[in-house]
């Protein structure tokens, strides 16, 4: 448990820039707590209890802003930047060094049973206020842009943007599980626009070229 502890101090440090000192972060980090009071209330759920850890996460949320449900299964250093509005559903998996940032819903799409929230694998990366929804998977090392809306799987590292999320290659390229560069994140509206643009223009230039080739011939 002590060496829990530490690699989930670590992971604040590693991760967040306004971490100062150790105290701060013990002190004034609600991903941490939320963190730490779901793991309690994860052991209690697995061993059949439902109220204790229910009403335990509930009073979590109204200290830190963060709800996590007591099903859900969490790996090493997770990392919850800021916190507040971030839920995590019932049969959601989360795998070793795994960033998300505040307003994320790893939420279900309806009423359905079993499993119904998704998994993250390793060192994923979701950004402000995306929602990542059903019972679908995102692979290791991907990331998901802010606000965007997954609804559909996704593979290796890979960047999704968009809503419904468009999955945008990142030609196999690993991905730091702490960064999430909103600024370098690719627009795929904007690039099918180019290439539309591209074609058009190819199109115009052969329609000059035939057109010339017909005036010749007159």
């Amino acid at each position: 448990m002590l060496k829990r502890i530490r690699e989930d101090i670590r992971s604040v440090f590693d991760r967040d820039p306004a971490a100062t000192g150790w105290l701060e972060v013990l002190l004034c980090t609600p991903g941490l707590h939320a963190l730490w009071a779901h793991r309690v209330c994860h052991r209690l759920y697995r061993r059949g209890l439902r109220l204790l850890p229910r009403l335990v996460s509930q009073i979590v949320r109204l200290a830190t802003g963060v709800e996590i449900h007591p099903g859900a299964s969490i790996g090493r250093s997770f990392f919850i930047d800021h916190g507040t509005g971030v839920v995590i559903g019932e049969t959601t998996v989360i795998g070793d060094n795994v960033t998300i940032f505040q307003g994320v819903t790893l939420g279900g799409t309806g009423k359905e049973h079993g499993k119904r929230h998704p998994s993250l694998e390793d060192n994923v990366v979701v950004g402000t206020g995306a929602k990542v929804l059903g019972d679908i998977r995102v692979g290791r090392n991907s990331r998901v842009g802010a606000n965007s809306v997954v609804i559909r799987d996704v593979p290796p590292d890979c960047t999704v943007v968009g809503i419904p999320g468009r999955v945008v290659s990142n030609d196999g390229r690993r991905t730091a599980a702490s960064t999430l560069d909103h600024d370098q994140l690719p627009d795929p509206i904007l690039i099918k626009l180019g290439e539309l643009q591209r074609a058009i223009h190819l199109m115009e230039q052969q329609h000059v070229v035939q057109s010339t080739g017909d005036h010749y011939q007159i």
